[in-house]
């Protein structure tokens, strides 16, 4: 019942997602949704009374990082939708799929509605670890999503301070973590997810919180995150974003090559 009632509660909010888009005109408050949709399942899952048991400290934790995670990315997606940045990804889909966009638009966000239902089944099989009290490996887990939110919050900031320079207006965003990733908040989108299986782990099924970072992986490398934005970035700075991606990281930080500097 929990797990259908968090499905039905996601394909609501991807619905209104959609029709908030179409009568805008700005995709950006589909993210925004999303974001909101997600966390507000994973505490659903995280706390809702099952068997007149009592919450436990666990469970408490879990919603609480689900909570301070979907709050911080909603409210940053939100600032770049209000000020009406049409989120270029989805720009590109309506060029390439033309009169059936809105259509195949919303077919595509029954899809995140379904990937937001994984990711949240990762935070309900770790709320729902029966292991007494909070352990070590839960620690861990606590620190690894302070240090993803924390660093995803940076990498944010510094994108935003680059953009908002003058100067650097047209510039490719190569300084800070920048210069280590081309996608850093992605990577550390990305990490979060892995205190996920750390809260879980030590139960039979445990192993299923895997589907969290699996999933996230999928979406953000190789589906709707990097492919789309870097054939967005190619399309706007041609060979400048060429010799970009020669020397940065594509999503796991590492130094920058020495050549291929951006011009």
């Amino acid at each position: 019942t929990l797990l259908g009632l968090g499905a039905l509660l996601l394909l609501a909010v991807m619905t209104l997602a959609w029709l908030a888009q179409r009568l805008t005109g700005n995709t950006g408050w589909v993210d925004v949704a999303w974001s909101v949709g997600t966390g507000a399942v994973g505490v659903l899952f995280a706390l809702a009374p099952l068997g007149g048991a009592a919450v436990q400290p666990r469970q408490i934790a879990v919603a609480a990082l689900v909570a301070v995670w979907a709050l911080r990315l909603a409210l940053h997606i939100a600032r770049r939708a209000a000020a009406g940045q049409d989120d270029p990804r989805y720009a590109a889909l309506r060029v390439a799929w033309g009169a059936r966009y809105q259509w195949r638009l919303y077919l595509f966000l029954l899809v995140q509605a379904a990937v937001a239902w994984g990711l949240a089944l990762s935070m309900l099989l770790a709320a729902r670890n029966p292991a007494p009290g909070l352990r070590t490996v839960d620690l861990l887990g606590i620190a690894v999503l302070g240090l993803a939110v924390l660093g995803e919050a940076a990498a944010d900031q510094q994108l935003h301070a680059f953009k908002a320079d003058p100067a650097r207006r047209g510039q490719i965003c190569d300084t800070g973590l920048w210069a280590w990733s081309r996608h850093p908040n992605y990577f550390f989108e990305w990490l979060g997810w892995l205190a996920y299986p750390l809260f879980a782990f030590g139960t039979p099924w445990g192993w299923l919180a895997l589907s969290g970072p699996a999933l996230m992986y999928w979406a953000l490398r190789l589906a709707s995150g990097v492919p789309p934005l870097e054939a967005h970035m190619l399309r706007r700075h041609g060979d400048a974003f060429r010799a970009y991606q020669a020397r940065v990281s594509a999503f796991f930080p590492r130094p920058p090559r020495r050549h291929g500097a951006v011009p």
